[in-house]
């Protein structure tokens, strides 16, 4: 017998059957398979002393085993990790792109907002797992239905600067009716700062002089959002 530090790594041919990723597939089906063997039917191939199931459990153990937290990972901190080289991190990127993608889609045409989870579903996807501070604008027609979005600005982990005339613009040349302003906080805190409530008074009163509607400015987490049509005086 082996120590548990010294067991001999398996190659994916010396394993058994019942233990290979792809023969697991076929037998149990793709949804008994761990993070890891998932990774492993994907990138197919391990490197020079690290066979591909012990490739991609590091990679899923260096997140703790959420796609969440690989998700957050930067494309050098992915190489970090044994095995992995530029065509594997690359491939890792693209499936976390997948991922983001199916999670936007939807059924059917112009999606039509009559509450702020619509929002939520439509971001958390797109902003509430990222790093870094960024703030969008939803544009909606009359009937509340969405025509557009435009990413306003990009800061860092605490705060970003927001540009009311940039958005403004932006909608009046998408010939949009309202407006709905989102942003993500990245360390998960559904409260509001000084600096957020300023923002929508600054974006309030500018949509006021323009004849333009803010329905909401709405903060998301991955863990939820916080509306301020919903929960804050400041819109009402």
């Amino acid at each position: 017998m082996y120590p548990e530090d010294e067991k001999p790594v398996l190659t994916v041919k010396e394993m058994s059957a019942d233990e290979q990723p792809r023969e697991r597939l076929k037998r149990f089906g793709v949804s008994a398979l761990t993070n890891a063997e998932l990774f492993a039917i994907i990138l197919r191939t391990g490197t020079k002393g690290y066979p591909i199931t012990t490739l991609c459990r590091d990679l899923m153990l260096s997140g703790d085993n959420l796609f969440l937290n690989l998700e957050r990972k930067s494309r050098e901190e992915i190489l970090a990790i044994n095995g992995i080289g530029e065509l594997k991190a690359m491939q890792i990127e693209a499936v976390m792109e997948i991922v983001r993608r199916y999670s936007r889609e939807r059924f059917g045409n112009r999606v039509k907002v009559t509450n702020a989870s619509v929002i939520y579903e439509m971001m958390k996807p797109e902003i509430a797992n990222l790093p870094h501070e960024e703030i969008w604008a939803i544009f909606l027609n009359q009937s509340n239905t969405i025509i557009g979005r435009f990413k306003a600005s990009e800061g860092g982990a605490t705060a970003t600067v927001c540009d009311i005339k940039k958005i403004v613009r932006q909608a009046i040349l998408s010939r949009a009716q309202a407006i709905i302003l989102c942003h993500n906080h990245p360390s998960g805190t559904l409260r509001t700062s000084p600096q957020d409530d300023q923002i929508t008074r600054n974006l309030q009163n500018a949509c006021r002089a323009l004849e333009l509607r803010l329905l909401d400015h709405i903060v998301v987490t991955t863990e939820g959002y916080y509306s301020y049509r919903d929960s804050s005086s400041i819109l009402t």
